[in-house]
């Protein structure tokens, strides 16, 4: 499996302008920053799922990848390095500047057989290499055909775009429909088992137009130009292969072949004669007069099929609309992220909710109980206040007729004292009388009056004893406080 770098291409190589495009991928040049040397970036956009059709497969970037490692060879680009983010694969390759080699060729004033021979002759050497490596390239065309340098006397031949390259398995039937149609082999268009033979065929249409200026099965439509395929239905007009040589022909009609396994081989094209014979030619400005300018005929119509092939093909916005498109991607995916989280947020915030609800409503249940039960005891309460209240004012009535009462008993207590003072005083005064009385008797009896009779001492004990029973039952013994009944004056 190949192995791409997960850094940033950027980080390591300065990246330029647009060198070309294709419809997943786009071509630029860039700038090694360690060393200065210059090379092509090719971004190849990814396929962001199976069931997108808009870009490519990573295992189809990877076997492109892996064939292009295996390859080194001076008429096949070279893979440089390769790095990976998250919407390309970036293969950096050697930089092939010299333009593809139809615009080359067209802008020439003549072009001889000698000549294309040994442009086609340097495109089988670099088939052969992938041929006896078991891989056919299976999109050779014009413009996948480059020139390293254009700026040389025989510019080196350049194959590109490895695209749809595969290697072919011995005993494994292999069978796909790609490619361009003009160029495309029958057993393409007939959807058969696939081989190394399917570029052979390539090469014979590509000589054609080289020597021709014409494509030999190109039709109005992509249909027609199908159909010519499959039919075969080619010719060598004189109109333009007047001046062809028959061995020119006769390498064409062997690789224009239905059946594959009449198709000349890569190792019998290097072989043909056509090939073999003009090697060693002499230079294209020793050719005679004549013949150079009937050569500028083909070379005139190989400039106009190059401009209207360049012309059919509108401009090709496909990478660059569909990075766009890989943006809103992206950016929708991003979206569909912050989304999902939202509504990951919105479902805990919903639970949360929830449980706050089903909190509250047990709350909610709890505080009506409460308050029922709070406004039972209330409701109680109230009724033992009123309660109270009413005793308290019933003891408050009491307190105010005790005071009443209190009130009423101090002023008869002050009335029965001040009597009790009267008649304490009018007792005194008259138990005084009594003592006078007495002690009169007393002195009767010592000047003459009753001998040996103790008279006071027994009338004072009975009047004292009959004073204090009287006291008694009157005033509660109270007024006897003070007086001494027994007093001997």
């Amino acid at each position: 499996m190949a192995v791409f770098k997960q850094e940033k291409v950027e980080d390591f190589y300065e990246v330029g302008e647009e060198l070309g495009s294709g419809q997943f991928a786009i071509v630029k040049q860039c700038r090694e920053k360690s060393s200065g040397q210059e090379f092509a970036a090719k971004f190849i956009k990814k396929r962001q799922s199976n069931a997108s059709r808009r870009g490519v497969l990573r295992e189809e970037i990877e076997r492109e990848v892996s064939i292009l490692q295996q390859i080194r060879h001076p008429n096949i680009v070279t893979l440089h390095d390769v790095y990976e983010n998250k919407t390309d694969v970036v293969l950096i390759l050697e930089l092939v500047s010299g333009g593809e080699l139809f615009d080359f060729l067209a802008q020439k004033e003549s072009l001889s057989e000698e000549e294309a021979t040994q442009f086609i002759k340097q495109i089988l050497e670099g088939v052969h290499y992938l041929h006896t490596r078991n891989i056919a390239h299976f999109d050779l065309k014009p413009e996948n055909i480059m020139l390293l340098d254009k700026n040389v006397p025989l510019p080196r031949i350049k194959l590109i775009d490895f695209g749809l390259a595969h290697k072919i398995a011995e005993g494994a039937e292999f069978k796909n429909i790609f490619g361009t149609p003009e160029f495309v082999a029958p057993e393409i268009v007939n959807y058969e088992p696939l081989g190394l033979e399917a570029d052979m065929w390539s090469i014979g249409v590509i000589t054609y137009i080289l020597l021709s200026g014409a494509s030999p099965f190109l039709g109005e439509t992509k249909q027609d130009t199908l159909g010519n395929i499959s039919a075969m239905n080619y010719v060598f007009d004189d109109e333009f292969f007047g001046h062809t040589s028959e061995l020119a022909k006769s390498f064409i009609r062997q690789l224009l072949q239905k059946d594959t396994k009449k198709r000349l081989t890569i190792q019998d094209a290097l072989n043909h004669p056509w090939i073999k014979s003009n090697e060693h030619k002499e230079e294209p400005s020793k050719v005679p007069e004549r013949k150079r300018e009937r050569r500028q005929l083909k070379t005139k119509r190989l400039r106009e099929y190059t401009v209207k092939s360049h012309s059919s093909m509108p401009p090709n916005n496909t990478y660059v609309n569909f990075e766009r498109f890989a943006q809103v991607v992206e950016d929708i995916a991003a979206m569909e992220d912050t989304f999902s989280q939202l509504a990951l947020a919105h479902d805990g915030l919903q639970e949360d909710i929830d449980a706050l609800v089903s909190i509250y409503n047990e709350k909610e249940l709890w505080y009506k109980e409460e308050s029922e039960s709070i406004r039972h005891e209330l409701s109680q309460l109230r009724y033992e206040f009123r309660k109270v209240e009413a005793q308290r004012r019933s003891v408050q009535e009491d307190m105010r007729n005790v005071e009443g009462g209190i009130s009423r008993v101090s002023e008869r207590y002050k009335e029965r004292h001040a009597h009790f003072e009267a008649l304490q005083k009018e007792l005194g005064a008259e138990l005084q009388w009594v003592q006078e009385v007495v002690g009169s008797f007393q002195v009767t009896g010592s000047n003459g009056g009753f001998p040996n009779c103790s008279f006071s001492s027994v009338f004072n004990a009975d009047v004292n004893e009959a004073l204090k029973e009287l006291l008694n039952r009157t005033c509660g013994g109270e007024l006897l406080t003070g007086i001494n009944l027994d007093q001997q004056r």
